[in-house]
């Protein structure tokens, strides 16, 4: 069976882009296994006490903590871009693997599939 990457790479707000590929994970991971990673802005989807009402927007980061749910059980995070938005493991919304530039290639050498959202 093939494996997917799923990898986040935008903030929360202002588009489509991370809700879909939230949805995206969701619905994939019912018929392949899936590997999430959070790269560049997209770290910032899972950072705890989002205010999304101030921007009158439905926050979607609760829909997080289903992925164990969905057997989505490898999500990984980039250590680089934590460290640049001044965030830690501690401040998001599941728990995580932080892995650095090394790890996020050889993470993607294992995938047949990488889609990012």
């Amino acid at each position: 069976m093939k494996k997917f990457l799923f990898v986040t790479r935008h903030a929360p707000y202002g588009t489509s882009f991370g809700k879909e590929g939230l949805d995206a994970v969701l619905m994939g991971s019912a018929f392949v296994p899936v590997t999430l990673l959070f790269m560049d802005d997209g770290v910032l989807q899972l950072k705890k006490d989002q205010r999304a009402a101030s921007l009158n927007i439905k926050d979607y980061s609760p829909t997080f903590a289903a992925l164990n749910d969905y057997d989505v059980k490898d999500i990984y995070v980039s250590a680089d871009c934590l460290k640049e938005r001044g965030l830690s493991a501690q401040d998001l919304v599941i728990p995580v693997a932080v892995i650095d530039d090394d790890g996020i290639r050889d993470l993607m050498k294992k995938q047949d599939v990488i889609l990012s959202f």
